[in-house]
């Protein structure tokens, strides 16, 4: 069996209203899928068909039915040509995509976690003294209060500035160094995690993320 790929995070969870709740591995999906009591399994894999064109190639971005299967058939689905599969003494088992978690109808959120990432994403990479876009590379972090004067790891107290003027700054606070915020810096709005999958790490992912 290929170790590699069952530890690969290829596989979008969706919810029992086919809301997208996260990813997981092909191994724990294959787990969710193989659970549970054969009349409530707690995950469906989800059957995606795609039409062939002409030419022997398949037309990925309109999928001809959507079919949630259960283990004991999904097991049976053939393996097409462009499905990972993952292998047994006995069978090959395509690789499930997109599961259903059958027992599960809420929509998880996503508290945002304070982060050098999380700053400059809120911010945009722009200089929140200058207004210039420095990107990730001309500026950092700025503690609004600094530190030694009890300023906190807080969204409310930490901006991205321009590496020139953090410097100038240092332990002032900004109108000691004759500078002054373009606005004030708060926490980022909790998303529901479908908001903060940014990239589809399986083209089938497509059909349920909004990119």
């Amino acid at each position: 069996m290929n170790t590699e790929l069952l530890d690969k995070p290829i596989v979008l969870s969706l919810n029992s209203a086919w809301q997208v709740i996260g990813h997981r591995t092909v191994k724990q999906a294959l787990i969710a899928l193989n659970g549970g009591s054969a009349g409530l399994p707690p995950a469906l894999g989800l059957d995606i068909a795609y039409p062939k064109l002409e030419d022997s190639s398949w037309n990925f971005d309109r999928p001809l039915y959507l079919n949630p299967v259960a283990w004991d058939e999904w097991i049976k689905l053939p393996v097409r040509e462009f499905d990972f599969v993952v292998s047994t003494t006995k069978l090959r088992i395509r690789v499930p995509t997109v599961i259903i978690s059958t027992q599960f109808n809420r929509m998880p959120m996503r508290v945002p976690r304070v982060s050098r990432t999380a700053i400059f994403a809120r911010d945009g990479g722009v200089c929140q003294y200058t207004g210039e876009h420095v990107g990730k590379h001309g500026g950092n972090l700025d503690h609004v209060i600094p530190r030694d004067r009890g300023g906190r790891d807080s969204f409310e107290n930490l901006v991205w500035a321009k590496r020139e003027v953090n410097s100038l700054k240092a332990n002032r606070l900004p109108h000691e160094a004759g500078l002054r915020l373009l606005r004030r810096p708060t926490t980022p709005a909790t998303l529901p995690v479908a908001a903060t999958i940014r990239e589809p790490k399986h083209p089938d992912w497509r059909h349920f993320l909004t990119l």
